[in-house]
């Protein structure tokens, strides 16, 4: 499967999860260092902003987005996922004032991308994770899932939010 990078094909490698699925469980490091997985989030609503880096614009500004838009949601945890490191992740949401959203790493976990299907195989991002929004309820069951095709182009926030709506809070 592939995704673009300013408009030129990138490989990746795994299945995003499709509505309707169980979320594979993950291992994943909060700025703490510590691990967590998706037990930490038990009974709570999930949205996992998957993300190349927040060292970019784009990354940037959906992170800052869903923040914004979710972090009033009840029983909601938005989740940011990407391969920097803890450290930088911390900094960025102090910076910004982003104390809702969880920062996450995959630098300890790798297959985390596998399992999500944003593992980026090629091409100058090889090793980071593609764009993609899944969304899970309470019992980690995927409510909605957007693999973005363009990795400049920011997710759908409105369709992710929607499918919080069609959930119990």
């Amino acid at each position: 499967m592939s995704v673009t990078l300013a408009g030129n094909p990138v490989q990746i490698e795994g299945n995003l999860p499709a509505a309707g699925q169980t979320a594979p469980n993950f291992k994943l490091t909060s700025a703490d260092l510590s691990e967590v997985s998706l037990e930490n989030f038990a009974g709570k609503r999930k949205i996992l902003n998957i993300v190349p880096s927040l060292d970019t614009p784009t990354c940037q500004v959906s992170t800052k987005k869903f923040h914004e838009k979710a972090s009033g949601l009840e029983n909601t945890v938005v989740l940011a996922i990407s391969a920097d490191l803890p450290f930088a992740m911390k900094r960025f949401c102090t910076t910004e004032n982003i104390e809702s959203v969880i920062s996450l790493s995959t630098f300890r976990n790798p297959e985390f991308k596998q399992a999500y299907g944003v593992d980026i195989t090629d091409g100058v991002l090889k090793g980071l994770t593609a764009r993609a929004v899944v969304v899970l309820d309470e019992n980690n069951k995927v409510i909605h899932s957007q693999l973005v095709s363009e990795i400049k182009d920011e997710p759908n926030y409105d369709e992710a939010l929607k499918a919080l709506s069609s959930v119990n809070a």
